[in-house]
Order: structure tokens, then sequence, then C-alpha cells
């Protein structure tokens, strides 16, 4: 007998839960004490589909935490090591948020509303508390809560033309990581172009319970002759793409310089952050390092070696139908790796011989071509 996730009122439900039900979903998972839809037709019937056409997904589960008041911008700035001076109303922007020993809290999308408001999408983690905690202590004059907002994605290479069809063509003016006011059913709400993919998307800040299944059936009712479905994060798609998950390739004991962020970390930048002593200081042991395995095999554990010697453990892993490889990002011990640039996993049959690769996949470096 399977086991089965129990729901109670501490697992929270979403204004799109009883569509995502009706659409069929086949499994979830608990993403900030909410419910995250994770397959519906099968994860690889549900990736090509993703590919090929346009999902809409419920992502209620991505957090919105507001800060707003005169100390917002400091508050900002303490929990992040990137630099945000010069950051513009009106633009999204990815932030590594880091604790004073310079280990990860959280990776967000953080919106700048205004001078005195920012907003922080959130990846798996209580950045709630951690604000709270921050603005007490440091007796900053800002509120922080988390209102009622609930995203809700569009995915996929003919999100644009669905969006269109639904909010205007003005759609097609929103640039990469931008975010703009757009009125649907006299409600005006927040689209940014961004999402947990690397396909085409846009994410819909829905901010009225009342009229999400309005816009999550007009969605489908206008995307008919698109084939739109419902959908969520596909764990194929997300590897593929490089893009890391909160809890599964980085947690509370990791440094962005291990995981490939530090292009987002500003050493030498003029600013209070709370992390950016620790990380001035800080040379990294481990690094997140792809690895790509020639066969179809399923991995007996999560362990990776060179010869006898573990040298680390998989963090994700999933077979690509597009590249026919098994593809997985891996915490490598740097000292124990030694400059190798092949390594060894357990299979079901055996050992196996997997090829080191950086972050994210260089399919055409790799020499390999999509096989549809």
């Amino acid at each position: 007998m399977r086991p089965h996730l129990s729901i109670s009122r501490r697992t929270r439900r979403t204004p799109f839960s009883s569509r995502v039900e009706a659409a069929g979903a086949s499994g979830y998972t608990v993403y900030n004490h909410t419910l995250l839809a994770t397959s519906f037709r099968g994860i690889e019937v549900d990736y090509w589909h993703l590919c090929e056409n346009v999902q809409v997904w419920d992502v209620s589960c991505e957090k919105q935490v507001t800060l707003m008041g005169p100390g917002a911008n400091q508050l900002a700035q303490y929990m992040t090591p990137r630099d945000l001076t010069d950051t513009k109303v009106g633009r999204c922007y990815y932030l590594p948020m880091c604790d004073e020993k310079g280990k990860m809290m959280n990776d967000a999308v953080a919106i700048k509303v205004n001078d005195r408001h920012w907003r922080l999408s959130v990846a798996d983690s209580d950045v709630l508390l951690w604000a709270k905690g921050l603005a007490v202590g440091f007796g900053l004059d800002v509120e922080v809560r988390e209102p009622d907002i609930f995203p809700l994605a569009v995915q996929g290479p003919k999100a644009e033309e669905l969006m269109c069809r639904v909010f205007g063509d003005e759609i097609k003016q929103l640039g990469f990581f931008a975010i703009a006011p757009f009125i649907y059913n006299g409600q005006r709400m927040k689209v940014a172009r961004s999402g947990m993919s690397k396909q085409t998307g846009y994410e819909v800040f829905v901010n009225d319970a009342n009229i999400g299944t309005q816009l999550w059936d007009e969605l489908f009712a206008k995307g008919q002759d698109l084939d739109v479905r419902a959908g969520c994060p596909n764990l194929i798609e997300r590897i593929e793409s490089g893009l890391l998950s909160f809890g599964s390739d980085m947690d509370h004991e990791t440094s962005p310089f291990e995981i490939g962020l530090e292009k987002y970390v500003n050493l030498d930048a003029n600013i209070d952050s709370l992390s950016l002593p620790a990380l001035r200081a800080y040379t990294p042991s481990k690094k997140l390092i792809g690895l790509v395995l020639e066969y179809h095999r399923s991995l007996n554990d999560l362990d990776v070696f060179v010869g006898n010697k573990k040298v680390g453990v998989i963090s994700s892993q999933a077979y690509s139908p597009k590249y026919m490889r098994r593809l997985a990002f891996f915490m490598c011990d740097l000292e124990a790796l030694n400059g190798a640039t092949e390594v060894e996993v357990n299979t079901a049959q055996g050992r196996a011989t997997g090829t080191l690769a950086s972050l994210p996949f260089n399919f055409e470096a790799l020499g390999l071509t999509a096989c549809r």
C-alpha cells in the first residue's frame, strides 16, 4: 500500500486547488506549508508537453514576503550579499539570501515595488520568520508580513500567445524579469515575465482569491487550440536548465560560492549586508557540479566515487529523454575529486562511469544533440 499525504489546515490549499484536482494531479508535495502538484500525466509526458505547448501552474506555494516602510531597503540589503543600491522599481532580482555565517537561508526573486516596499517571492523555507527577527533585532521601521497573493504561472513556448488572449497584446512589451500591473476583471494585479522553468513564462500574482478560479478557467477556455494543460514545476526540465532547488541542491549549510551564485555576491560593495564579512573570508572546499551518465540506468544510491574514494553526493537527478542521458547535480569535495573529470556511481546494473560538466549544462559542448 502506497503512503498518502494527509491534508489538514496546516497543509494549505490554494484558490486553484479544486482546478488542480479536477485536472488530474497524480502527485503532490508540500512547499512552504502549501500543496504543490508534482505530476499530472507522468513526469516525462508532462515534460514534453511543457517544452512544446503551454501549461498553467498553481504555484501559490511561492509565498510573498513583503517588507514595507522606511526600513524596507535596509532590511532587504541586510538579507542579501547582492548590492541593491542601484535597483530599479518594476524589476525582479534574483537574490541569494544569507545569514551571518554566509550560509544560504533562501534563494528568492525580489520585486522592488517602490523605494519603501520590497516583495520577496521565496523558495521553500520560513523567510517570513527570519525577516521578522532581523527587523526586530536591528530595530528597523518596517512591517514584515505575508499577504494573500497567489502566484499562477503560465509556462511554455505558447505562453505569450495565451497571455495576450487574456491580458492583451501589451504583454509583449514586458521584458524578461520585468513586472508591471495589468487589469483582469476590474482587478489590478502584477504580472512578471518569469517562472520556475527556462521556457517562455509568466507569473500572475493573483491578489483576489475570489477571481482565481475565473482566471484559471479563462486561460483554459482561450487556450484550447494551443493544447493548454495543467502543469507544475518539472524535474527533468529543471535539471536540463540548471535550475537549483532550495532544500535539494542547497540548504542552510551551503555557501553561495558552492552553488555557482558568486556573480550575485558583491564582495567589494560598501553595503550593510549581514553575510558579507563572513563571505569575504570564506574559501569553498566543495562545489555543485553537473554529472552526465551515458546510459538510462536507475541509481542504487546517491554516492559518487573516484575509484573507491567517495567524493560527493547527488542532490538532484533525472533521465533526459531529449538528450537520452541521465543528468545529475552533485556536491563534490574538491580535495577528494583532485581534478578528476570522470566519476563512478552505483546503478542497478553495477558501476557506471559519468562525465563531469559545468552548470548549467552546455549540451553542445558535451556533444549532445536534442532528439526532438
